[in-house]
């Protein structure tokens, strides 16, 4: 599933393309994606222009303007692709702009998700009310984290990936996190002291941001807006490195489970206990 920097890379292309374009044509070949779609969705969006876009956890916010937001989401396979030839059977929604620009959404597994709503209403939208700490935004911080963590004994890797707590920074970014924190992934949150809570917010910030100056980790779906491979996978120090050397002390980097999600760690380098000693 692409996580928080493949979907902010997403959006930055989109916002680059297609601000201040205005939509002349949208097809629809189904009723639904994950969840069915907006009814009227290619007349509520006919000569629509782009105001300008932002991010919420996973979420791409459109805004247009006549007051509607567009949501969109990815899922777990879900692609935005610009221009190109039809991608066939998959190519659920395409949206045509004044420009000549082509934008395809393409969804084998059908997971992601598109709504409308409005400015008003977005904030308690049911997608987004409720959701957590925006780890790249200005009040993500260990005394934020330690709030968030407090009295909980779930392990610290779950409770990252727990978007009611923090969004967006799924399996790949936790495990590189908690690796560069020396900080071992099954911890209990809520016994962390807040001075590693510290240096985790600012290694989970550290790892996010040259993942998305890397347009991603390309695995198994995700590519760039453009099409091109995302590059931060030759930067991992420890996901999906499992009995390969750990970059730092060469003892072989270990694989558990948690929470049915592969977790990758070095035993040496993140020991047991929560201060991590």
């Amino acid at each position: 599933m692409p996580e928080l920097p493949e979907v902010e890379t997403i959006k930055r292309a989109l916002e680059l393309r297609l601000t201040g374009r205005r939509f002349a044509e949208t097809v629809q070949r189904r009723p639904d994606l994950r969840w069915p779609l907006p009814p009227n969705l290619a007349f509520r969006l006919q000569n629509r222009r782009i105001e300008g876009f932002a991010r919420r956890a996973k979420y791409i916010q459109v805004f247009l303007d006549d007051g509607q937001v567009m949501l969109l989401h990815m899922g777990m396979s879900g692609r935005l692709v610009f221009d190109g030839d039809p991608m066939g059977a998959h190519e659920h929604l395409t949206f045509c702009f004044d420009d000549g620009t082509v934008l395809r959404f393409v969804d084998p597994r059908r997971f992601g998700a598109l709504d409308l709503t409005t400015v008003q209403e977005l904030a308690s939208h049911k997608l987004l009310a409720g959701l957590g700490l925006e780890p790249l935004g200005n009040a993500f911080s260990g005394q934020a984290l330690a709030a968030a963590f407090r009295n909980r004994v779930v392990a610290v890797k779950l409770a990252l990936m727990d978007q009611k707590l923090v969004v967006g920074v799924g399996n790949i970014y936790a495990s590189e996190a908690l690796f560069r924190t020396r900080l071992h992934p099954a911890t209990q949150a809520g016994s962390v002291p807040e001075a590693r809570l510290d240096e985790l917010a600012d290694n989970v910030r550290a790892v996010l941001t040259e993942a998305i100056d890397a347009g991603g980790s390309s695995l198994r779906d995700y590519v760039q807006a453009d099409g091109e491979l995302g590059n931060f996978q030759n930067l991992f120090k420890v996901y999906d490195r499992a009995g390969l050397p750990c970059p730092v002390c060469a003892e072989p980097v270990l694989r558990m489970v948690q929470g049915n999600r592969a977790t990758f760690f070095c035993a040496r380098c993140q020991p047991d206990g929560a201060a991590g000693d």
